[in-house]
């Protein structure tokens, strides 16, 4: 059973308006895997349907073995609860501590009148700040978020994630605004949670040397089509240029 897996997938408003077109991908368990291509390509697209943020028109989504195109409800919830999703502008609270970011990634195991009280359970107060500590923001538990730079909002999304218990992690373009000390800093986080913890990391990125160095899998996408899709190592400089060719670096 792959942890990921598109069949057949076809997305987009119409047939003459289609994001993607025939997208057949499987990813298995830990895996790395870095989705590279022109703007416009369908990454972004590609990347949300593994947590039904866009449906596809045809084919088939699966995650962890499980149909989720048909799922609503409770079913729906449960699925997406294993795949958390780190984006380019952070998708934080600026008003609230990093603690309170941090503990809104176990919204859909907590009744909601704890929630809307703030009266989480200790255990998930305690879990919030041992996945801060895990990306060296403890010191940080109770600072604003407005208050930190890029990249540890970043990391703070990060712990989002973990407190989440999500089995995969979803990443668009998350060093797309930072700088590139900060970003390998980030990279390395995310390798990091995947080697050990053996979370599936797929990643959006802007970057062929980034997705070179972090990726174990390197998948091109140009016109909603996988170009190529292949080990990082075998990516040569003629396949890259071949996939951005008449096209522009997001």
């Amino acid at each position: 059973m792959y942890e990921l897996e598109l069949k057949n997938v076809h997305q987009g408003y119409t047939n003459k308006q289609e994001i993607l077109k025939n997208i057949n991908i499987q990813i298995s368990a830990g895996q790395f895997v870095a989705v590279v291509g022109p703007s416009g390509a369908g990454k972004t697209t590609l990347l949300r349907l593994f947590n039904r943020m866009v449906k596809a028109s045809r084919g088939e989504v699966c995650v962890e073995g499980t149909h989720i195109e048909k799922l609503s409800g409770r079913a729906l919830e449960k699925v997406q609860s294993k795949v958390a999703m780190i984006y380019q502008d952070f998708c934080l609270v600026n008003a609230s501590t990093c603690w309170q970011n941090v503990l809104n990634g176990c919204l859909m195991r907590v009744p909601f009148w704890r929630v809307f009280l703030g009266k989480f359970p200790k255990q998930e107060k305690t879990k919030a700040l041992a996945a801060l500590k895990q990306v060296g923001l403890e010191k940080y538990a109770l600072e604003q978020v407005a208050d930190l730079s890029g990249g540890q909002k970043q990391r703070v999304a990060i712990a989002r994630a973990l407190q989440q218990e999500a089995d995969i992690i979803l990443a668009d373009e998350p060093v797309a605004s930072v700088d590139p000390l900060t970003a390998e800093q980030i990279l390395n986080i995310l390798k990091k949670l995947q080697l050990e913890q053996g979370l599936t990391i797929v990643m959006n990125s802007h970057s062929v040397e980034q997705a070179k160095k972090y990726a174990q899998r390197i998948i091109g996408l140009k016109n909603g089509t996988i170009f190529l899709d292949k080990a990082a190592e075998e990516w040569t400089k003629e396949d890259f240029r071949l996939l951005y060719e008449d096209g522009s670096h997001e």
